[in-house]
């Protein structure tokens, strides 16, 4: 506007006047009479109604300024009243949180003021203006529910990191996470909290008296006999602990819920309020009314149906109006308390239908009569109050107050000029927009209506030990209570899919791209805003204030996968040569092709810039892709300068910052610490003075691409293409297909919501699982005491009174989670969300195997792609169920086998080379093995791929990481050993509840297709079998001797008079490693099973070495666990916590299963060969054998008999475990074991130990080394030459070993003397 007073120059249009009637019919303008009755009908006085026409003075367009300035004069009194000091409130009259010298702590606080986030242990902040007298009111809006403590504080109150508001005297708060008062002292007091709810902070200077609310209800008086008189004034304060945040609303916007008596801190604008309601009754009028120039006369119609024509007597009325609406309508109390509320009114006055016109007449005419500064600054406050109004709402039983703020959402965003402004510099620049597709969950479920709409509640009933898995039919009663609950859930998912559809409208706003008249299409503002969102969330991850709450994430992941969904198959019934959303995938030339940037996330084959240099000629024959070599010198040293800071950015630091409090503003991050804002924050610190450097932002040098082109700079073309560009799909290797998937657009939105669900999402979802954890825990408690109120005597009345209060609580406990519960799995877990997770698995598992034809090319791909495939597989294994199961799921068994083959090809792929993806493959493949559905799905996949899988299963230990790799080698072997087959080990089942997800605790389910893979390999492969084998005995050394010198350490602590304590973390390595023994021994268990020719056939020239090996370390295994009151039985005695695996069983069986493997499965001539060379060992002792059936060693005559209840262990004593066969075996064994000892025995003749071996000391000498001469036994140098080629004593190089004969080489040097 060129001019506010008097006269009006429009910028736009230069409207003629005149009242000439001889004109009328070619201007429009009407006559005098007609446009004098009109303009008093639009413009009539509020206190006088309209005037008699013969009494009032005549108006036309030239008196009309001088008559709405007298109409909007009436309040200028109240102004100058509202602007004078106002008695009982001392400070500035604009309240906001005071940053320079009245806070504690480290905070950050928002550039409005209003909004502070905890930043340390527990900061405390006040306002800038307190009170003394009177009754006074402001508003804190919770966004996170943490520890917190809000209320009053006098200015001579000190706080520390430890002592906050309510801490110290003359200090009052109320704690909603603790449901708390604080005044030094702390009772209970009010209702939890939960993030969305409004605290409303009420003083009564007058009475003495302080009170709180929470939504508008009254939680009674929290403290009386304020201390009041000279000197006492009050400051409304928070102290809040680290990430806590919230919102302050002292009265700069409407009070959401006002209470009678009490006045805000600061004083709402009401001489603006009048003359906006003025104004707006003006334009309601002007809507209301029509002219009828050829009748001369104003026709009546509903405002609704008014429709702008350019009738320039309206347009210059309606002018008028708002040349004095515009300063109003950048007011924030101004939007929030009139144009939202008219234009909630204007949307609901007819169907939903009609809301978008009125709303859209709106904003045409804003666009019309007002600067385009001043509408960007009214819909700016527009979206800030509407998604304020929607995130703080309350949950009410139909969700009508969300309902009604999205509708009105979806009518502003369905305009399409306002649309692509706020897409461009509001949505994600100042609004935390991600609210707006957030359903937040109810706290308490009796406010949010769900006891109505679910009356009855039911929970699942499960066994809560091992060995009670069977399920006691279900009665009749519950089945109907069952049967109710569900129903009463289906009525509130109806009632939250209403909600969803409107939000996911709002993301097909967003996603629009048929608005490109006039400008960029709204899709691919949304496109740029949508990368710099994922880049924050991606980059900030250790800075919690930047990142996007997981729980928005889970939900905006939801609707943004149903709109580009509805997208895709839309572009497909238009297209038909592409594909349905079923078949979606994300095209491998994205993640090469540099036209899109995925930051600084890790690829497969490590940095970007390493591929790049190392892939170049690839790219060049595959993708016809150049990389400019300006552009790789650029990333040579990426990075190199982190720490320094640019000169510009230096040179604009305030000078504030290097002072104790000053401000520090930071780069605008994409989430803030308001509830609403997402400006630039303010760094507040009592700390020592110190230089905070903000993060430095990603400089355009680090963002190599093919075509330089940041993600602002980049066209419609650049992402769709044209005739002669691929655009997004430039680069495509020879393997990929040329027929067209989609939009582009699409892909990269794709691959932005593969992207969500690695950053928070998988996250969340397993979070939220804890409110079914939850229930379980609290039935279980209720059954627990419901059976003793069965079993306890009536006679004690003392105990089934407090049982019976028990019973309640639980009862009550159990009836508020089972409908949370309900809620959850609604908007979290229902079947749609189900299938969205496993749309986003296909999605992976495509694009992973296309990324894989590539060759080489594969390096280039983000390494979330195949957590995302992992993760969401587990959580539509674990996190939906047991209400949906993934069985139910369409192509689910397909959809196994592909995962299975992925996992068993690149688990040891050469191309992936992150340690913490490779692991987590491990990890996701031995979990895999152990469930028989996806066991089933690895066994389908072709025959090639097993070989190969099993191939490297069997690789040696040494050079990678083994622990997983042996542990998929027990599962597929679990299920066949000797006594294999338990679940949980027998002595946990009555000390450990069943957690029954854990894949440790499945039910066997060995795989003998893929244990011929493994006989076959070992069997054929003249190297494969000496080389694991070797590497598995040697890991088996490593982790039983560790093993023992940890319990050895734990017993010497244990017998220690005075009180210790054993270190946590020694308990477990000790007891990983117990298991780590179990598992290698199970493995060897499996090997001579499969082939137990590597061990017996003597024309294998390994197999004597490997057979020695094994049975030293059987017999080292059998003396330390079976010596009587030894080492090992006294750590198990104890019983440490930590230490529960840790037992006689595990271990001996899987040593016995080894055994009998050798001494009675096998042919005669290997059992002779396997007997001879176990008892040769030195360290064999028969009594260990005779330990495993309960036969105790003799005591010395020296030592005192041991105590005759001892318990001794017996293999006979787990007959639920181990058959009457295995028992058999093993007495036929014993008594092998024993005729041969006593055959050895009798036929042994002594040995000088001159003719020993000097390694072992239990073989004669049988082996000379070449050229130093140096001698062993055979078994001590074919196991030394298997990792070491020099002498065990001189250190020079072995050349040759030949045999050596102490008889014949002394006949042959005395032939030569």
């Amino acid at each position: 506007m060129a001019s506010k007073e008097g006269g009006m120059a429009f910028s736009r249009k230069s409207y003629k006047l005149t009242s000439d009637a001889e004109k009328s019919r070619v201007t429009g303008i009407v006559h005098e009479k007609l446009l004098n009755d009109y303009l008093h009908r639009v413009f009539s006085s509020p206190d006088h109604g309209p005037a008699a026409a013969t009494s009032r003075k005549p108006l036309n367009f030239q008196n009309l300024p001088e008559h709405l300035d007298q109409l909007l004069h009436v309040d200028d009194e109240e102004e100058e009243e509202s602007q004078e000091q106002v008695e009982g409130r001392l400070g500035p009259s604009t309240v906001v949180l005071d940053h320079t010298g009245g806070f504690e702590g480290l905070l950050l606080v928002d550039d409005d003021l209003l909004g502070v986030i905890g930043h340390s242990n527990f900061g405390t902040i006040r306002s800038t203006t307190c009170v003394y007298k009177g009754k006074w009111i402001y508003e804190v809006l919770i966004s996170s529910q943490g520890l917190m403590q809000i209320g009053w504080c006098t200015i001579n109150c000190r706080f520390n990191q430890e002592e906050g508001v309510g801490d110290t005297h003359n200090s009052y708060a109320y704690d909603g996470n603790r449901v708390r008062k604080w005044n030094v002292t702390t009772t209970n007091y009010g209702k939890a909290w939960a993030a969305g709810d409004i605290v409303s902070c009420l003083i009564d200077l007058d009475e003495g008296t302080l009170s709180f609310s929470l939504n508008g209800v009254s939680l009674g008086t929290a403290f009386e006999n304020l201390s009041r008189g000279l000197g006492m004034a009050y400051f409304p304060a928070i102290s809040l602990s680290f990430k806590e945040s919230v919102a302050f609303n002292f009265g700069s916007r409407p009070l959401r819920y006002p209470v009678a008596g009490y006045r805000p801190l600061q004083d709402p604008p009401s001489a603006d309020l009048a003359r906006a309601q003025r104004l707006l009754g003006c334009f309601r009028a002007a809507l209301s009314v029509e002219l009828d120039p050829v009748e001369g006369r104003l026709v009546e119609k509903e405002s609704s149906e008014w429709r702008l024509q350019g009738q320039p007597t309206i347009l210059l009325t309606l002018a008028h109006i708002f040349h004095h609406f515009a300063p109003l309508l950048r007011e924030v109390y101004v939007v929030e308390a009139v144009l939202v509320r008219f234009l909630l009114a204007a949307a609901e006055a007819g169907p939903p239908e009609r809301a978008q016109p009125a709303a859209h007449q709106v904003l045409d005419l804003l666009w019309l009569f007002l600067e385009d500064y001043e509408v960007q600054d009214c819909l700016k406050q527009l979206m800030m109050s509407l998604l304020r109004l929607y995130r703080f709402s309350p949950i009410v039983p139909d969700l009508s107050l969300q309902i009604r703020y999205l509708r009105l959402t979806i009518a502003i965003l369905s305009h399409q000029k306002s649309r692509k402004f706020l897409l461009s510099n509001v949505l994600f620049d100042v609004l935390r927009s991600v609210v707006f597709f957030y359903i937040k969950s109810p706290l308490r479920v009796e406010e949010a209506g769900l006891q109505e709409l679910i009356p009855t509640t039911w929970w699942p009933h499960r066994s809560p030990r091992e060995g009670k898995e069977e399920m006691r039919e279900e009665t009749s009663e519950e089945r109907l209570r069952r049967r109710a609950y569900e129903r009463g859930c289906q009525r509130l998912k109806k009632r939250i899919e209403v909600v969803e559809e409107l939000q996911v409208q709002i993301l097909k706003l967003l996603l629009n791209n048929k608005d490109d008249n006039g400008g960029e299409a709204s899709r691919y503002i949304f496109l740029t805003k949508f990368r710099k969102f994922l880049q924050e969330n991606a980059s900030g991850r250790g800075n919690t204030p930047m990142l996007c709450p997981p729980e928005y994430m889970v939900c905006f992941l939801h609707r943004l996968i149903s709109a580009l969904r509805f997208y895709w198959d839309e572009y497909k019934a238009s297209n038909p040569r592409t594909s349905f959303s079923e078949e979606a995938y994300v095209p491998p030339q994205i993640f090469y092709n540099g036209k899109v940037d995925y930051f600084d996330l890790q690829r497969l084959g490590g940095l970007l810039s390493h591929l790049r240099k190392t892939l170049k000629d690839d790219l060049a024959s595959k993708a016809n892709i150049l990389i400019d070599p300006l552009e790789l010198q650029a990333t040579t040293m990426d990075d190199l300068d982190e720490d320094e800071e640019p000169a510009p950015a230096a040179a604009q630091r305030p000078m504030q910052a290097l002072a104790v409090g000053g401000a520090l503003p930071l780069p605008r991050p994409g989430w803030l610490s308001s509830p609403t804002l997402g400006r630039a924050n303010r760094f507040l610190s009592t700390a020592a003075v110190t230089l905070m450097t903000p993060r430095r932002p990603l400089s355009a040098s680090e963002k190599v691409k093919v075509r330089t082109l940041s993600a602002e700079q980049r066209t419609r073309e650049d992402i769709e293409g044209s005739q002669w560009n691929e655009g997004l799909l430039v680069g495509r290797p020879p393997e990929e297909p040329d027929q067209p998937l989609t939009e582009n657009s699409l892909l990269e939105v794709l691959d932005g919501a593969v992207m969500m669900y690695n950053l928070s999402v998988h996250q969340q979802l397993g979070k939220m699982v804890g409110v079914s954890d939850d229930v379980n825990e609290y039935a279980m408690a209720l059954r627990d005491t419901e059976d003793k109120l069965r079993r306890c005597p009536k006679r004690r009345k003392d105990i089934l009174a407090e049982l019976t209060k028990s019973q309640k609580v639980f009862s009550e406990k159990l009836d508020h989670l089972s409908r949370r519960l309900a809620w959850v799995h609604a908007t979290v877990y229902s079947q749609e969300k189900m299938q969205d997770i496993y749309w986003l698995l296909r999605v992976c598992l495509r694009t992973i195997e296309h990324g894989d034809r590539t060759g080489s090319l594969f390096a280039f791909m983000p390494e979330f792609y195949l957590s995302v495939a992992i993760n969401s597989y587990s959580a539509l294994k674990n996190y939906f169920g047991p209400v949906h199961s993934m069985e139910e799921l369409p192509g689910y068994e397909e959809t196994l086998t592909r995962l299975a083959a992925i996992l068993a090809k690149h688990f040891a792929d050469t191309r992936i080379v992150g340690t913490d993806i490779r692991d987590s493959l491990m990890q996701a493949l031995a979990s895999y093995v152990c469930y028989p559905n996806s066991l089933r799905a690895v066994e389908r996949i072709p025959e090639e791929q097993r070989i190969a899988m099993v191939k490297n299963l069997l690789a040696p230990y040494e050079q990678r990481p083994w622990a997983q790799t042996n542990w998929i080698l027990v599962r597929l072997w679990r299920g066949c050993g000797f006594g294999y087959r338990y679940t949980r080990l027998p002595h946990l089942l009555k000390t450990k509840p069943e957690d029954a997800s854990l894949p440790s605790l499945q039910k066997p389910c060995p795989s003998t297709l893929l244990q011929q893979h493994m006989a076959d390999l070992l069997r054929e492969g003249s190297d494969v079998a000496p080389s694991f084998l070797n590497s598995v005995l040697n890991q088996l050394n490593w982790a039983f001797s560790e093993f023992i010198g940890m319990i050895q350490e734990i017993h010497q602590a244990a017998e220690r008079l005075e009180r210790n304590f054993v270190d946590s973390r020694q308990l477990k390595v000790c007891a990983t490693c117990f298991d780590l023994s179990v598992s290698l021994l199970r493995v060897l268990e499996m090997t001579i099973t499969l082939v137990p020719e590597i061990f017996l056939d003597l024309a294998r020239p390994t197999s004597e070495m490997l057979l020695r090996r094994l049975a030293q370390l059987l017999n080292q295994v059998l003396n330390r666990v079976t010596a009587e009151r030894n080492l090992f039985d006294r750590v198990v005695t104890l019983r440490l916590p930590g230490l529960e695996s840790v037992d006689h069983y595990p271990i001996l069986v899987a040593v016995t299963g080894i055994l009998v493997r050798l001494l009675v499965h096998g042919p005669a001539s290997g059992t002779e060969r396997a007997t001879s060379v176990l008892l040769a060992d030195p360290c064999f002792q028969l009594r260990s054998i005779s330990y495993l059936l309960g036969q105790p060693e003799p005591p010395a005559p020296s030592t005192a008999l041991p105590a005759p209840d001892r318990k001794h262990f017996s293999l006979q004593s787990y007959t639920d475990y181990i058959s009457v066969e295995e028992l058999a075996q093993v007495e036929q064994m014993l008594a092998h074991l024993t005729s041969a000892s006593a055959q050895a025995a009798a036929a042994s003749l002594p040995t000088s130990e001159e003719d020993l071996c000097p390694i072992c000391y239990a073989h004669p000498i049988s082996a000379v080394f070449q050229p130093c001469g140096h001698k062993s036994c055979k078994a001590c140098i074919d196991q030394h030459l298997m990792n070491n080629k020099d002498c065990f004593f001189c250190k020079a190089t072995i050349v040759s070993v030949e045999d050596w004969d102490k008889a014949a080489n002394a006949s042959a040097t005395s032939s030569a003397a």
